[in-house]
């Protein structure tokens, strides 16, 4: 996505496009051919619970980059390490959430094919996003941020 300034992250993938494209492309597979199986009636609550986690994590870390008046979107500039709140628990507490709604949303449609593909959009946000991100952090905030890493996990 270009080169950012000392104080903002320079995403090689924005994370909804990393997330969302390969969700996108199970969908259209079982446009084209179907799906192969039938996952029954189990899927329709886990699926909204998997919504409704993402609206809770992702509301909740949203509220704390604003709190914290640091940026979120890309060109926005990072003023803090936020280890608060699911923050405590994960590094990135919104690629999580955007997974789980990936997941949650491939089950209530449903789309086989869209479940498959759950591991691209995985390795599509760690190598477009997560990893720039870190090496970012690391370069902007250095020992707080190693020490922080050190703490908590990447995912849950």
């Amino acid at each position: 996505m270009g080169q950012g300034s000392d104080d903002t992250v320079s995403f090689r993938l924005w994370p909804p496009v990393a997330i969302g494209a390969p969700l996108l492309l199970g969908w259209m597979a079982t446009l084209l051919w179907g799906d192969p199986l039938d996952l029954g009636g189990w899927r329709v609550p886990l699926g909204w619970a998997l919504v409704l986690f993402f609206v809770g994590c992702n509301g909740w870390s949203l509220w704390l980059f604003h709190r914290h008046e640091t940026g979120l979107l890309p060109g926005q500039a990072t003023h803090a390490i936020i280890e608060e709140g699911p923050y405590r628990h994960s590094r990135n507490p919104l690629y999580v959430g955007l997974l789980a709604l990936y997941l949650g949303l491939a089950l209530l449609t449903p789309t086989i094919w869209g479940l498959v593909l759950f591991p691209a959009a995985v390795l599509l946000v760690l190598w477009g996003a997560i990893r720039p991100e870190e090496r970012f952090l690391h370069e902007r905030f250095g020992a707080p941020y190693d020490d922080y890493k050190r703490r908590v996990r990447r995912w849950f």
